[in-house]
């Protein structure tokens, strides 16, 4: 017999008493199926009332059918193994609660606060994380966009000291590295957030911060790599750029 309680439908449906018991009875399921009614209001500091106002909601006749049900829901809740992937982000935060990532951060922290303004510049999802970088900068207080064409004019006062953060995961977009060449010839100071210190952009860059993760494909061609280690940099950099 399949669970057929706390559903999206019952739950929803919960006033902030009945919310509480819900609560309670999750948090205590190796107790909970031997109390009685009264026992579970008194655990609670609700009425009895209230106990089968809930079994109701539940679509329950009463607290012995509702207590069937949760013994049946119980059985089917196991417990969910980490996966590799989740370990893969645990090792790497694991990683960087060192003196020499903080380091790595206040190095390029300190060529940020230099700039002006600041261009992310990115391809794919790459880009994608360079506007989610531009508006998180911003909000910071630090004047920020980004920019995914490859071709984008660069035209930049030589008064105005710019800095490009650059994401790639390989570092060897043909693409951004021409683009990255065209910043240089304005004087532009080069970040890069790439998975690895030994690509082309990183060595092109005045600073580079890389997360060393096993890159991984779909078909040989998506890549899949993850980019929490990404997200992760881009805010540290900014909340650092205030503090």
């Amino acid at each position: 017999m399949k669970s057929t309680i706390f559903t999206y439908e019952h739950v929803q449906r919960l006033s902030e008493t009945e919310i509480q018991i819900y609560h309670y009875v999750l948090a205590n399921k190796e107790t909970v199926l031997y109390l009685t009614i009264r026992e579970l209001a008194k655990k609670v500091h609700v009425s009895t009332a209230s106990i089968l106002r809930f079994c109701h909601k539940m679509d329950c006749e009463g607290y012995k059918e509702f207590q069937e049900k949760l013994a049946v829901y119980f059985e089917e809740m196991s417990p969910i193994e980490p996966k590799d992937d989740l370990g893969e982000i645990l090792h790497y935060f694991e990683g960087v609660n060192t003196q020499a990532f903080e380091w790595e951060i206040e190095k390029a922290v300190e060529l940020l606060k230099e700039a002006q303004s600041v261009l992310f510049v990115g391809m794919g999802t790459s880009g994608n994380l360079g506007k989610y970088g531009a508006r998180y900068f911003s909000n910071f207080g630090k004047m920020s966009l980004s920019i995914e064409d490859p071709y984008y004019p660069v035209l930049t006062d030589p008064q105005n000291k710019v800095v490009v953060v650059v994401l790639s995961v390989s570092g060897e977009s043909e693409e951004v590295v021409s683009l990255l060449t065209r910043f240089q010839k304005h004087h532009c100071k080069i970040l890069s957030i790439t998975n690895t210190k030994t690509s082309t952009i990183a060595k092109m860059s005045d600073w580079n911060i890389s997360y060393h993760f096993k890159k991984k494909m779909i078909d040989d061609f998506y890549d899949i790599t993850s980019q929490v280690p990404v997200v992760f940099i881009i805010e540290a950099l900014a909340r650092r750029l205030v503090e």
